[in-house]
């Protein structure tokens, strides 16, 4: 039985400084999908009219707490620094993973040439909550070529399938999880179809970077976060365009603590909020040293 999609949404982009910013999770339907509590798309296209500049992007840095992030460059380029003294420049198909932990202060830029001169430029940025127990670890970080990631051609032409979290298969991603979750990089040429059966203990949610595509017999468009039901047992895709589509499937046990989040902290109750906060004007996430 094919998987039915529990909602849709796409909320629209923002623009920060020539980069196009779409904010799909949390939403107004949902606060997280398995233990991701946030998934955000960059890309770099033509501004269109009456869309304004609301803030301005660089190296800006940010304290973090309670999470682990994760970058991954479709395409493009993404510069990550952290007061851990990483300072890390990887290109498509890479992927920076930073567990924040009791705190920690990171930056991370596009690289302004690729910025101009790759209209194409595609970067996921996830946010994985962290169970309680995890959220009081020292900070790590955690860099991975493209090379690193394990990678599968599936049958029949169908395209191929890279494992950035979790297992599938014979295959085990390299990213530490803190419980059971996956996420993937589909690929899909044209006129293929990609199936996948599901774990009726985990939540599913697909967002669809570029392209259209044909999920559980519904067409739906670039930008736009689906995210299933827990009924059924098959997520089967269908490209039927004329160019190649990429997916990024997610998900993972239901996070069934309470989730308290303030700016780039995500706790579990406002006390834990409030001493974020002491911890980081007490100086206790350390500095990114000048470049």
């Amino acid at each position: 039985m094919k998987k039915q999609v529990r909602f849709r949404t796409r909320n629209r982009p923002e623009w920060v400084n020539q980069i196009r910013v779409q904010h799909a999770l949390p939403n107004k339907f949902a606060r997280a999908v398995g233990p991701f509590v946030l998934l955000d798309h960059v890309s770099s296209q033509k501004r269109a009219s009456g869309e304004s500049n609301k803030q301005v992007v660089g190296k800006c840095s940010h304290p973090c707490r309670g999470v682990a992030t994760l970058t991954y460059i479709i395409s493009g380029e993404v510069e990550h620094l952290d007061s851990l003294g990483n300072h890390v420049n990887l290109s498509s198909g890479g992927v920076h993973w930073m567990n924040a932990g009791k705190g920690i202060v990171q930056g991370e830029a596009v690289n302004p040439e690729c910025r101009i001169n790759n209209p194409n430029l595609s970067v996921v940025r996830l946010w994985i909550n962290l169970p309680s127990k995890h959220k009081s670890a020292e900070p790590d970080y955690l860099s991975l070529e493209s090379s690193d990631i394990p990678k599968q051609v599936l049958v029949n032409g169908v395209g191929w399938i890279k494992i950035l979290s979790g297992k599938y298969e014979n295959l085990v991603a390299k990213i530490p999880c803190y419980s059971k979750q996956l996420l993937y990089h589909i690929h899909v040429k044209a006129g293929k179809q990609f199936s996948i059966m599901t774990d009726s203990e985990l939540e599913y949610a697909a967002f669809f970077p570029a392209g259209s595509a044909v999920v559980s017999d519904t067409g739906f468009q670039a930008g736009e976060l689906i995210v299933f039901s827990a009924q059924g047992e098959l997520i089967e895709i269908d490209n039927y365009s004329k160019t190649s589509l990429d997916i990024i499937l997610f998900g993972g046990e239901p996070y069934n603590e309470p989730i308290i989040a303030e700016g780039n902290f995500v706790m579990n109750n406002p006390h834990e909020i409030t001493q974020a906060y002491n911890d980081y004007y007490d100086g206790k996430y350390g500095q990114i040293r000048p470049q």
